[in-house]
């Protein structure tokens, strides 16, 4: 048997099916700046609960957006989660002229529980609404995009509904990397399959994540993932054993910089990478390994294979960068930072190895000053 054959076979067979899957899936997706369902007859009352740790640079203009939006019926709750900056008093400052922004200071963290998660937890037990959109105390909306997606989820009887917000003033080497990061989110989550209640398929995003307040609550709030930092992904999970959920696009309604730079973005994804995976090393190895053999020997064997091989392996790389390429036009970065793809999955890789080792080392993430252990983190499954 010709393995250099075999193997460079199996490597156009999977990037034909990639680029078949990921290009039609990517236009199944329903972008949130365009669902137009009718008004219901009564706007349900919505709740809008976001935690602020020392967030003192963004939350004074993001939350101005939140306050912006034309929702008939909307209360906001913001969660000051330990804060040791100015967070506090800046949210002091907005609610002091607004009666539908409520400031919660959390001071003390109590056992068993992720900062983040404890906070929104608590910021949902305070929400009077029938709905509640978790957030992030960096995001900025669009006046209508809180009224576009209500009146979507209600027509539509979701019990969750997740959109990507649109990532904001990078730069070419962080698009390159963000692009990466976005194929291989499509690949593996395949967030257009989320709305099939026959698919495995599951997903969140903190930016943007509307829940059904009675399925949440009868799900246990955040109590199930307490102890997750993929907090967001996995109240996706938990949403849709529950009920029905739906992913869309957010870009035009909804907005974040994500981080400023590639070293930033490796700090940030070191501390719930490996969470991803569940805490699994093996996972982390054969990951890589896969990557190495059908992402980036593709382009190597170029140079070295021939004959039948070098075809396929030739048709391969131009559908991997293809479909890189397209997907762009989901993700908001330049068409040609997807020429750059196995660049981006490289540093994707090292933020892998890196959140697994430093996971180990840590025994344990420190996220925002806090220090979680490893055996706690594990045990917290869904």
């Amino acid at each position: 048997m010709d393995w250099s054959l075999t193997l460079a076979v199996l490597a156009l067979l999977l990037w034909l099916g990639a680029a078949a899957e990921v290009m039609r899936g990517n236009r199944r997706l329903r972008q949130l700046v365009r669902l137009d369902a009718p008004a219901p007859a009564v706007w349900p009352r919505v709740s809008l609960v976001f935690a602020a740790r020392n967030e003192a640079a963004t939350v004074g203009a993001a939350v101005p957006t939140m306050l912006a939006l034309d929702y008939p019926d909307l209360e906001l709750i913001a969660v000051n989660d330990r804060s040791e900056d100015a967070t506090g008093a800046i949210l002091e400052k907005l609610a002091a002229n607004e009666p539908r922004l409520r400031v919660d200071h959390v001071r003390e963290l109590p056992p068993g529980w992720l900062g983040k998660n404890h906070a929104l937890h608590h910021g949902a037990a305070r929400a009077t609404g029938a709905w509640i959109l978790f957030t992030d105390a960096d995001i900025h909306f669009a006046p209508d995009a809180l009224r576009r997606a209500i009146a979507h989820a209600e027509a539509a009887q979701l019990d969750h509904l997740a959109a990507v917000p649109q990532l904001h003033n990078r730069n070419d080497a962080l698009g390159i990397c963000v692009g990466a990061f976005s194929l291989l989110f499509a690949m593996f989550l395949r967030p257009w399959k989320i709305s099939d209640p026959r698919s495995a398929a599951h997903g969140g995003v903190g930016a943007f994540n509307l829940v059904r307040a009675s399925t949440y609550r009868r799900l246990g709030g955040h109590a199930p993932i307490r102890l997750r930092p993929d907090d967001d992904i996995k109240l996706g999970k938990l949403m849709k054993s529950g009920g029905r959920s739906e992913f869309v696009l957010g870009a035009g309604a909804i907005s974040v910089a994500w981080y400023a730079t590639v070293g930033e973005l490796v700090r940030g994804l070191t501390k719930n990478a490996y969470a991803g995976v569940d805490y699994r090393a093996w996972m982390i190895v054969g990951g890589v390994a896969a990557h190495v053999v059908f992402f980036f020997w593709p382009l190597a064997a170029l140079f070295v294979a021939s004959g039948k091989a070098w075809t396929c392996y030739a048709i391969a790389v131009v559908a991997m960068l293809a479909v890189a390429v397209d997907n762009t036009r989901f993700d908001g970065g330049r068409w040609w930072h997807g020429l750059f793809f196995p660049a981006g999955v490289a540093v994707l890789d090292y933020i892998l190895v890196r959140s697994m080792v430093v996971t180990h080392w840590q025994r344990g993430i420190v996220w925002r000053g806090t220090h979680y252990p490893l055996r706690e983190l594990r045990a917290n499954r869904l």
